[in-house]
């Protein structure tokens, strides 16, 4: 089997949180599959700014977690196990 690569790892995790995220969004409007579409969000809700006279920087940050995004994670795992 060998050493596996990080990357392909980190590129899986995004790629099912992405996808699932999509999906959730989708699935969110159909009645039978609206548990997908649930979901927390966090992070701040007002973003932060930093006024240095010269230059202004805005940060932010706000993750939503959903059900889709939790199954598209899995997914990533099984298939990176399988690689």
């Amino acid at each position: 089997m060998g050493h596996k690569n990080f990357w392909i790892l980190l590129l899986l995790l995004l790629s099912g949180i992405v996808l699932g995220s999509f999906i959730g969004d989708l699935a969110g409007k159909v009645p039978g599959l609206s548990w997908l579409g649930f979901g927390q969000s966090f992070g701040l809700d007002s973003p932060l700014i930093v006024n240095l006279g010269v230059i202004i920087i805005t940060f932010g940050l706000t993750i939503k977690i959903t059900m889709a995004s939790i199954i598209g994670v899995a997914l990533a795992l099984v298939i990176y196990r399988f690689i």
